[in-house]
């Protein structure tokens, strides 16, 4: 995360959640099954994706680890409203991270102890890249904001040679040199703008 101040941080992972969110609330009833970017998901299974990752958060952020929370938070937990599934999950994620001293804690990942301001700053950039992704597949518009593609760019820029290789990413896409900086991301994180 660098130098940024939690306030900073606080307020790119707002704006990165809205803008999933306000997508998600665009999905028309007959796009839920549609492809997306992430050739391995359709449009319910990228919100399901990012819905789960939310959820995570409050008790990450209280001190459990993975395990203890077992498989509570496997398969498609959107249930009958996505919408709403959405939104909840969403809203406690915002207010977890913005408890009073929450970003200064450590949780527990997959990859073992983090800061969970880095936490943050992944989840972060993770919302504003699939906002793109559920842009594309529903045909909204595609247009992430600046502040939000740099957030992201410098988030991703110490890892991103080795995303390819975690198979969660495609291999990134050549871009032309004049490229701007949102192609840039969305290319080397193996999207097509």
């Amino acid at each position: 995360m660098g130098a940024m101040s939690s306030d900073a941080l606080l307020s790119r992972h707002r704006e990165a959640l809205a803008l999933f969110g306000d997508r998600v609330h665009t999905v028309r009833p007959d796009q839920w099954d549609d492809p997306t970017p992430c050739t391995e998901w359709s449009v319910r299974d990228l919100v399901n994706h990012l819905t789960v990752e939310q959820l995570w958060v409050p008790p990450l952020l209280d001190g459990a680890a993975i395990e203890d929370l077992g498989d509570s938070l496997e398969g498609d937990l959107l249930g009958d409203d996505p919408v709403a599934a959405w939104d909840d999950a969403a809203a406690a994620a915002r207010k977890a991270f913005g408890a009073p001293g929450a970003l200064k804690r450590e949780v527990a990942l997959s990859q073992g102890p983090t800061r969970a301001d880095a936490y943050g700053a992944q989840m972060t950039a993770d919302a504003a890249v699939h906002a793109w992704d559920l842009s594309r597949a529903i045909g909204a518009d595609e247009h992430l904001p600046e502040a939000l593609v740099e957030f992201t760019r410098e988030e991703v820029e110490p890892y991103a040679d080795a995303l390819a290789g975690t198979g969660l990413f495609a291999k990134p896409v050549r871009v032309p040199a004049d490229a701007d900086a949102q192609t840039r991301l969305l290319g080397q994180l193996g999207r097509r703008a």
